[in-house]
């Protein structure tokens, strides 16, 4: 029988959207309570849709152009038109934040192929515009109480497509995965395929080894290319700290040393068990406060 997992208590979780708050939908800033899109557009129908979610800290985008090349690449792969440059999507960003007065939190963005005159699985015919929209929300991730205390993580089947490099708005099955997290009192799920970890439902996966070797699976259709976990890798090979890409399994996990999560929404967050059982001595580790450190001072540094 696994034993008891501690429930995350974090005093500051990520807040609802206020409904008095503005969102900007297709071309105009409204108040989110009124915020409406077609009930015939793909993204709703199809999930047929790209998302991106940016921090923000002390009133600015953290490594929002990681982001935003992202989002490119993405609707690249599906063959999806942004309807605005990225350039217009940064001051729509910093409009929003401006608006909602937000200094601390997320600002999330999705663009779908919009609504066709009806539900046909093939992508519209003539001039169907893509439809974007925006809002934020208010999260204090500097003082998480987690970062303190660490998480701990269930493990779960993962069960989605092959192309989770896309960042698709398909997310049934990371919802189902959270899900199990939230029954379980875990603050996050690492999801196998074949006896590996592939990545955290909302978040990528790091192990410190024996021999202090920082692991992360190497990125491939397989995960989505974390923003916050390609800048975390660069910071630590900066400091000669020994980095390999490669797939770890659930029982490396456990003899590790460490384990760490990272996510636009946690930076660099501890993991002190898997499964019920103790990471290390069941505490946060050294290296993931000092990589959470380093994280906060690069992105305080080059935050817009």
């Amino acid at each position: 029988m696994k034993s008891p997992i501690q429930v995350d208590k974090s005093p500051f979780p990520a807040r609802r959207p206020a409904l008095d708050s503005t969102a900007y939908v297709n071309g105009s800033f409204v108040p989110l309570s009124d915020a409406k899109i077609s009930v015939l557009d793909r993204g709703f129908l199809f999930a047929d849709g790209i998302y991106e979610v940016s921090a923000v800290l002390d009133g600015k985008l953290v490594d929002n152009a990681s982001h935003l090349a992202r989002l490119e690449r993405s609707v690249g792969e599906i063959s999806l038109r942004l309807p605005e440059t990225v350039e217009r999507i940064t001051e729509i960003q910093k409009e929003l934040i401006a608006r909602n007065k937000v200094v601390n939190g997320l600002v999330y963005l999705q663009v779908t192929r919009g609504a066709d005159k009806g539900r046909d699985f093939a992508f519209p015919k003539g001039d169907v515009k893509s439809s974007l929209v925006m809002f934020t929300s208010e999260k204090d991730i500097i003082n998480a109480a987690s970062a303190k205390t660490g998480i701990n993580v269930i493990t779960v089947p993962d069960i989605r497509w092959e192309r989770r490099d896309i960042k698709s708005v398909a997310l049934l099955a990371q919802v189902l995965a959270k899900q199990a997290a939230a029954e379980a009192g875990a603050g996050e799920a690492w999801m196998l395929q074949d006896g590996y970890v592939t990545e955290g439902g909302s978040s990528s996966a790091f192990i410190l080894t024996k021999d202090d070797v920082i692991v992360t699976r190497k990125n491939s259709n397989a995960i989505l290319p974390g923003c916050t976990r390609k800048a975390v890798v660069a910071l630590a090979e900066e400091r000669q700290l020994r980095v390999e890409e490669r797939s770890f399994t659930v029982e490396e996990a456990l003899a590790a040393k460490e384990a760490f999560a990272t996510s636009a929404s946690l930076f660099v967050q501890p993991v002190v068990a898997i499964d019920g059982k103790k990471v290390g001595d069941g505490k946060p580790g050294p290296l993931a406060a000092r990589l959470r450190e380093i994280y906060v001072e690069f992105a305080r540094a080059t935050a817009v």
